[in-house]
């Protein structure tokens, strides 16, 4: 690495050499190896700036969950507008774009990463999904409250079918990704017969 390149800026070219690796090889393919020789890096730059790799793949989740937070505070922005199924389409095309599925398994099979993960946001479920959650859930509850969703729909169990949901048809990458119709048919179905005709 050239002297003078700050540390945001090695990060950020290791976490994004990380994801092409993630993408084109799976979680199986990343290694620290492969990274830095994605990134062109010598081996030892990762480990001057990361204590070890999970501690690379443990900030580099936490980084992607971040980016997933901006994303779900556009999708509450948009309650009271559009269509409540075109706006959680829209929602599941973008959280479980193909970065975040592809981190999903990564932290599924990594102990270590999970549990250092854990210490650093104690109670938060599994990153990338759990943003996903806390951002339909809250949609849901604000559509609620506007009375585009019924007040007697249990926003919980819609959240899970759609997370759940959303994930399994975002989860097959050799397939590709779903269509938009495929999205909105799985949305229609779960929250169909709660997103009131003529809201209040």
């Amino acid at each position: 690495m050239p002297t003078g390149v700050h540390l945001r800026d090695a990060r950020q070219q290791l976490f994004e050499a990380a994801e092409r690796v993630l993408l084109r090889d799976g979680p199986n393919g990343l290694t620290s190896r492969a990274v830095t020789d994605e990134a062109g890096y010598a081996k030892g730059v990762l480990h001057r700036h990361f204590t070890d790799f999970d501690a690379f793949l443990a900030d580099l989740v936490l980084d992607r969950a971040a980016q997933l937070e901006a994303r779900a505070t556009a999708l509450r922005e948009s309650a009271g507008s559009g269509t409540v199924a075109d706006n959680l389409t829209a929602a599941l095309t973008t959280l479980f774009g193909p970065i975040p599925v592809a981190i999903i398994p990564l932290i599924t099979f990594r102990d270590e990463l999970r549990a250092r993960l854990r210490q650093a946001r104690p109670g938060g479920g599994i990153a990338i999904l759990a943003q996903a959650t806390t951002a339909v859930s809250d949609y849901l509850g604000d559509e609620r409250e506007r009375g585009r969703i019924a007040a007697d729909a249990d926003i919980d169990s819609l959240t899970l079918s759609l997370v759940g949901g959303g994930h399994l048809l975002f989860a097959d990458r050799d397939a590709g990704p779903p269509s938009t119709a495929a999205v909105s048919k799985l949305v229609t179905a779960i929250v169909g017969t709660f997103v009131t005709r003529h809201p209040g």
